[in-house]
């Protein structure tokens, strides 16, 4: 059970960075070569598309999955689990915490100056967060 487990997660992990890694070497600078009222609409496009069945089951499943191994690697004494549970579960805050209420403001007030730096800050954190994740529970 515990390498289906893991695997489980350094998957959804591996996943959700690949989704991050595309918006930071492609969406975004994408974005920043348009004009801000552009960018903003392309943008709130983009978030409520992403919300949906598929990304919304990788997106929590894979943060109950790294709770799960967080859990099982502190009942086994296994820090190198605990460590990659808890990466992954770091960039699942991130978002949470950083560019989910980002994505919200953008929607309210299309403030492209205030959003577009902050949320690639988050996005590049949370992204290595889930490449951590991942060499964590590889190892």
């Amino acid at each position: 059970m515990t390498g289906v487990l893991d695997g489980a997660a350094l998957t959804g992990a591996g996943l959700l960075g690949g989704v991050y890694l595309a918006f930071s070497v492609a969406v975004l600078p994408a974005l920043r070569r348009r004009p801000a009222a552009e960018a903003v609409t392309v943008m709130r496009g983009v978030n409520r598309v992403i919300v949906n069945p598929v990304f919304g089951t990788l997106f929590a499943g894979t943060a109950l999955l790294a709770g799960a191994v967080t859990v099982a690697g502190a009942l086994g004494g296994q820090p190198l689990r605990i460590a990659g549970g808890v990466a992954v579960l770091a960039g699942f805050a991130v978002t949470a915490a950083v560019n989910i209420p980002l994505n919200n403001a953008l929607e309210r007030d299309g403030d492209w100056a205030a959003f577009a730096p902050r949320w690639s800050v988050a996005n590049h954190l949370r992204g290595a967060f889930s490449a951590l994740g991942v060499v964590l529970l590889l190892l």
